[in-house]
């Protein structure tokens, strides 16, 4: 035997050694993938009620913020209506109050001026 032969024989023996390596580890790197596959389908499983639910709940926070925008809004409605009708007893009151202070300003003004002309007629009437 040459030495050719001998490095073909020690070069087919690494091939062979270098060949059965790679079908070992790509052996792993399947099991590996799949083991990834696996565990992605048991997320996408997990996740699927996670999305409706969420979802679910979005669409109730999208109801409850519409009542609650709707009862806002009858609120505002309902003091506008209040104050309203509180403004309109205070206008009446000061109506009133107006009315009733200038009468009674006139006729205390008239009493007051009879009682200084009845005084004054009973000065000029003891004087003489």
């Amino acid at each position: 035997m040459d030495v050719v032969t001998i490095f073909t024989v020690i070069l087919l023996i690494f091939a062979s050694a270098l060949c059965a390596a790679l079908v070992v580890y790509l052996s792993r790197i399947t099991k590996s993938i799949k083991e990834i596959e696996t565990d992605v389908k048991h997320i996408t499983l997990e996740i699927k009620p996670l999305v409706t639910s969420l979802t679910h709940l979005s669409d109730k926070l999208n109801s409850i913020t519409e009542d609650a925008s709707e009862q806002v809004h009858m609120t505002k409605q309902m003091v506008s209506n209040v104050k309203d009708r509180v403004d309109a007893i205070l206008e009446l009151e000061e109506k009133i109050r107006g009315g009733f202070e200038g009468s009674a300003m006139d006729l205390i003004k008239n009493l007051s001026a009879i009682a200084n002309g009845v005084s004054a007629f009973w000065s000029a009437y003891k004087k003489k």
